[in-house]
């Protein structure tokens, strides 16, 4: 059994970066960037403002198609180039159009890798965070992180409170599919954060965990509070890595990781208490729970109930990217070599995207307002 593991766990090392991963991984993020900012700015003012103007979940459907196309296209860099194994265990993911994803935060990556589950579910663009703020003055990124509705917080209590649940009442429609993704300890896992947060347990009598941040809860409750009666179930995911975390560069030069384990527990949301303190103590009983997880994988390299999952299609793959690309070299063709009138869209486009996603805002249904209802922008903060 040692030696079996010590094979293992050679086998497993972070991949050296040589030349050729180096070039692949800086036209990996050409190729990115340059899809991500062609479809942004061609399909954001039809999809997200003229198609919203007229019904939000229709624009909402049409959005997590076209986009979900370029967010595949980073399940199948993880897969299919990096060669990174995806190993699941635990229960069973059934194809759920309304779940609450709660999960631990290892590295500044975790996230991404669920869309390796939402896209064997056909869910990939229902995905959405709850994400810190700064993350959405990344360049094109946050652009993207507002049309797709990702909900920023500022960690500041008084100001969040209020603006998730503001964010949260526009997606109470069941006819809306959602995967809303939480990460509960607000930030990634780090040894001397660890340290404060184990003293701060100690403090307030509660559990001193080991692999975890003790999670914070009010966030969990409130989604709780305004979705519980319209998700499907709640999945408790918990995420480890071989041979060591990810950064975002490991992704993109195919480095790190070898392995991805996501072990999940579905809860049906009945099972969920939705107030505080109740939903508080649920929360940080299932934090142990990962701890205790977590500890396991370490000493045996694996979750319990290990089970094989479903490849991903390498055709599917292949047509994703070619039709990716195709569209991306007909709009930059449109821009540079075609009437001017698409070199203002694209400027048009950009100022608005920037505008919409400092100021937080999205236009409401003109049918609403036409009946009488409120005609102010959605804000989310």
């Amino acid at each position: 059994m040692d030696v079996a593991m010590a094979v293992s766990s050679d086998d497993l090392k972070k991949r050296p970066l040589t030349p050729l991963k180096l070039l692949r991984g800086l036209m990996i993020l050409t190729v990115f960037l340059s899809t991500a900012f062609t479809f942004l700015v061609y399909f954001s003012p039809v999809v997200v403002v003229g198609l919203r103007l007229l019904s939000v979940h229709r624009s909402r459907k049409v959005t997590s198609f076209i986009f979900g196309l370029w967010l595949a296209l980073w399940p199948y860099l993880f897969e299919k180039i990096n060669e990174t194994k995806v190993v699941m265990s635990g229960d069973r993911i059934p194809r759920e159009k309304r779940v609450l994803l709660i999960a631990n935060h290892r590295t500044e990556v975790d996230w991404m890798y669920l869309w390796n589950i939402a896209l064997r579910k056909g869910c990939l663009g229902y995905i959405k965070y709850v994400l810190k703020s700064s993350l959405m003055k990344l360049p094109i990124f946050g652009w993207g992180f507002h049309i797709l509705e990702f909900i920023p917080v500022e960690r500041r209590r008084e100001i969040d409170e209020p603006a998730l649940l503001r964010s949260l009442s526009t997606f109470k429609n069941p006819q809306d599919p959602l995967w809303l993704a939480l990460f509960p300890e607000g930030t990634d896992f780090t040894e001397e954060k660890c340290k404060r947060s184990r003293k701060f347990a100690a403090e307030v009598g509660l559990p001193a965990l080991t692999n975890v941040l003790l999670p914070k809860t009010r966030g969990f409750g409130i989604c709780m509070e305004v979705l519980q009666n319209s998700l499907d179930a709640v999945y408790d995911l918990t995420v480890a890595y071989k041979p060591i975390c990810p950064s975002f560069l490991d992704n993109v030069f195919g480095t790190a990781p070898s392995e991805v384990h996501i072990h999940v527990r579905r809860i049906a949301t009945k099972e969920v208490p939705a107030g505080d303190p109740e939903a508080s103590a649920w929360l940080i009983d299932s934090f142990r729970l990962k701890d205790k997880l977590l500890s396991d994988f370490k000493a045996q390299g694996q979750f319990p109930n290990q089970r094989p999952e479903d490849e991903l299609s390498t055709l599917k793959c292949i047509m994703t990217f070619a039709a990716v690309i195709s569209l991306t070299a007909l709009f930059i063709h449109l821009t540079f070599s075609s009437h001017i009138g698409f070199k203002v869209y694209v400027c048009l486009s950009c100022t608005y995207l920037t505008c919409a996603t400092y100021y937080k805002f999205r236009p409401s249904p003109l049918l609403g307002c036409l009946r009488g209802d409120s005609c102010k922008e959605v804000k989310t903060h």
